[in-house]
């Protein structure tokens, strides 16, 4: 059976009804392989662990009745990283499912979903009773309000490790340039040749997380990279890059480029108010292919939050603390040398401007400041 077929008798078995959470966890570190397996950790791995222990590990959480909810913020990485946990799962859990904290708006992402067939539920329709295990992949639980009110067992990311995280199963690696990788040893370890679909999204997700290894990355990076080449439909994914903007996605290109500002070798833009921060995440990446930038950050008011979206060439600044710098004190902010995100309620910006308009002028002043 392909991997696509085995993913879908998982979901098959995932029963719809059930309202109450996810009971509360306490408990210790567990950081080496010789810990056991139910205790809790509050640390990643130590990096001699292998990953067959690490899988051991893993699989000695699990049984075969457990249901398992795997939450993500759908992007090409998320969702690949996703799917390769999906089919660690098969025939070692009763179901999987796979939730997503938002819509999906962006043209590529959407193109990802519809051509390898990815089946994604919204986090509004997860039933937590009909669940018994909890996995959150290519994120940790601060980094989303609907994230930080569960408990995970399970959380594979490769984002800085965030204080207060606790579970039974985590796997942090920030010198890692994509979760994919790290899905993709997993894989490795327990001998699953991924199908032409599972491969062409992991093999997606490494590529996009790391922007082709301009962004980052390291030797596992590259060595997964390598692996998942000859099993990748290369086609389809010329056929998701080509999908990146959409007829509706230009009016807001429009909008930024009247509202650019090029300060020492900073691109910034404001976009207002916008439905999907989706779309701050793509003119960011696509103001730092400007020739006059080594820096891009975009903004816009997203609901009652004012996000901002940082990227940077990686030379000497970090993109992370500068984000963490400028708006860390006003809300959530952080990410990684050459990429980051701030999350920021408007209620935080009320002593500082006098209505929504200013928002622009404000985040531009904080980056003249500290730039």
């Amino acid at each position: 059976m392909t991997d696509g077929n085995a993913a879908q008798v998982v979901e098959n078995n995932i029963p719809r009804n059930g309202k109450s959470g996810v009971a509360s966890k306490s408990g210790k570190t567990a950081a080496s392989a010789n810990d056991a397996p139910c205790s809790m950790m509050e640390q990643g791995f130590a990096r001699s662990v292998s990953m067959k222990d690490r899988l051991k590990r893993l699989r000695a959480l699990l049984n075969h009745e457990d249901r398992v909810a795997i939450l993500i913020t759908a992007d090409p990485d998320a969702i690949a990283s996703a799917m390769a946990l999906k089919r660690l799962l098969w025939r070692k859990v009763k179901g999987a499912a796979i939730y997503n904290s938002h819509p999906v708006k962006r043209g590529d992402n959407l193109a990802m979903i519809r051509l390898l067939g990815v089946t994604l539920n919204p986090i509004k329709e997860l039933e937590a009773a009909a669940f018994t295990k909890f996995a959150l992949v290519d994120s940790q639980p601060s980094h989303n309000p609907d994230f930080g009110k569960m408990n995970f067992d399970i959380v594979i990311d490769h984002h800085p490790l965030t204080s207060g995280l606790k579970g039974a199963f985590l796997d942090i690696r920030p010198e890692y340039g994509a979760t994919s990788t790290i899905l993709t040893e997993y894989l490795k370890a327990a001998r699953i040749r991924p199908s032409a679909q599972l491969a062409t999204a992991l093999f997606y997700g490494i590529k996009t997380d790391t922007l082709n290894f301009v962004r980052g990355g390291m030797q596992g990076d590259m060595l997964a990279f390598r692996y998942l080449f000859p099993l990748a439909n290369k086609s389809i994914i010329q056929k998701i890059e080509h999908s990146e903007i959409t007829k509706k996605s230009l009016t807001y290109y429009r909008k930024a480029m009247q509202n650019l500002r090029l300060w020492k070798h900073t691109a910034y833009a404001h976009l207002g108010r916008i439905s999907n921060s989706d779309i701050c995440v793509q003119l960011a990446d696509f103001f730092l292919k400007l020739g006059e930038s080594s820096w891009s950050i975009v903004s816009a008011v997203e609901g009652q939050k004012l996000i901002v979206i940082f990227r940077s060439i990686g030379y000497r600044r970090n993109a992370g603390k500068l984000a963490e710098k400028l708006l860390g004190k006003y809300g959530s902010a952080g990410g990684h040398k050459t990429m980051a995100r701030a999350e920021v309620p408007l209620t935080a910006l009320k002593p500082l401007i006098k209505d929504e308009n200013e928002i622009g002028k404000f985040v531009y002043k904080l980056i003249r400041k500290h730039s």
